[in-house]
């Protein structure tokens, strides 16, 4: 299976200023490239009878050589793939809309999201050394994996420049038998059915104060000074230090569940639904339901293990876990389950997982 690797650039200031260059270019053509989709697509709703054809990715890149690159230097001092893969994510994004699976593209912003992904003469060169189309040899902190990618992409968060591309790595088997129901939620992170509970990192929650404390100073400084690009500098620091300890959490949770059991039971949860309720909109995205399931499902499957995913309208809160009853009404603030047959007592969040791990047999 294919799996992402992701590593800081170790750069110099020419080498800096060459990979803001290419952010540049590929924001500039995926910019144009939505600029002439959309006018296409509102000529075509306006004259049904006189549609355009959409254009392709090739037809885009055709048409930005003609019309853009020949009126722009510039762009010859970057490499030709930047605005060319730029304009390849572009179709793909008006393809996700097309077919619902995601929203209109939007235009970008400069110091926004900046990357940009080359394709072509990439080649690692010993350990930490990686050579790249018209930038050349970059140099990177730790140990490359020696392997050929066929593209590279370079992004930028805050002050520190990344570069990532996939690697194929061998899936694993396991013979561990063992069956784990994962209960996710706002107070623990997870709770299993053997009984343990994963306190969540809470990373925004821990620096809020401070993060609302840097905004306030930055809205007050001259927009577009040199104290206001440091400020704007540091709130993406503490944004890209909330991710990273959201993000490690995760991935050992997540590593601990697909390496130790042979069969993970988790519940399929309306995140979005769940995202309306005001009072627990940020208490979820602090937890990082989505990012759980997207690693959790590739993890078991390089591990070996299996998910079960549980539909989500099955009452694994409202059920009891030791005679099987179902309680008709459970507020969100019942954080105990008391069954009103067997007068069972019980965590609510540990009722559920062990309720989950009983759908497997």
């Amino acid at each position: 299976m294919l799996l992402g690797f992701k590593t800081e650039l170790k750069i110099n200031n020419q080498q800096r200023t060459a990979l803001m260059k290419h952010c540049g270019v590929a924001r500039h053509a995926w910019n144009w490239g939505l600029w002439l989709t959309k006018n296409i697509l509102d000529h075509n709703r306006q004259n049904p009878q006189e549609k355009l054809k959409f254009p392709s990715a090739i037809d885009l890149h055709k048409l930005l050589v003609a019309m853009v690159k020949s009126k722009n230097e510039w762009y010859y001092e970057c490499s030709k793939s930047a605005p060319q893969q730029a304009l390849i994510a572009l179709r793909d994004s008006w393809k996700r809309c097309f077919n619902k699976t995601a929203g209109v593209p939007k235009f970008k912003k400069k110091g926004k999201g900046d990357s940009f992904t080359l394709e072509g003469a990439v080649k690692i060169l010993g350990n930490n050394k990686i050579q790249v189309p018209v930038i050349g040899v970059l140099k990177t902190y730790e140990r490359l994996p020696q392997v050929k990618p066929k593209s590279v992409k370079i992004s930028r968060q805050a002050d520190r420049w990344f570069i990532s591309f996939r690697r194929s790595v061998a899936e694993q088997t396991t013979v561990n038998t063992s069956i784990v129901g994962v209960d996710i939620g706002v107070k623990n992170l997870a709770t299993l059915s053997n009984g343990e509970a994963i306190q969540g990192a809470k990373s925004y929650r821990k620096l809020e104060k401070k993060i609302a404390r840097l905004q306030y100073l930055h809205r007050h400084k001259v927009k577009g000074s040199s104290n206001w690009k440091n400020a704007h500098i540091e709130i993406a620091k503490l944004h890209r230090k909330i991710a990273n300890i959201r993000s490690y959490t995760l991935h050992k949770l997540t590593t601990l569940l697909a390496k130790n059991h042979g069969t993970v039971v988790i519940e399929d949860l309306n995140v979005s639904g769940m995202m309306a309720n005001r009072k627990l909109a940020k208490s979820i995205q602090d937890m990082g339901f989505y990012e759980f399931r997207r690693q959790l499902t590739y993890k078991c499957k390089l591990y070996g293990s299996k998910l079960v995913v549980v539909d989500r309208w099955f009452p694994s809160s409202k059920l009891c876990s030791h005679c099987g009853a179902k309680k008709e009404i459970l507020s969100l603030g019942e954080r105990v389950f008391e069954c009103d047959r067997c007068a069972y007592v019980i965590d609510r969040d540990l009722n559920a997982a062990i309720n989950l791990s009983k759908t497997v047999s």
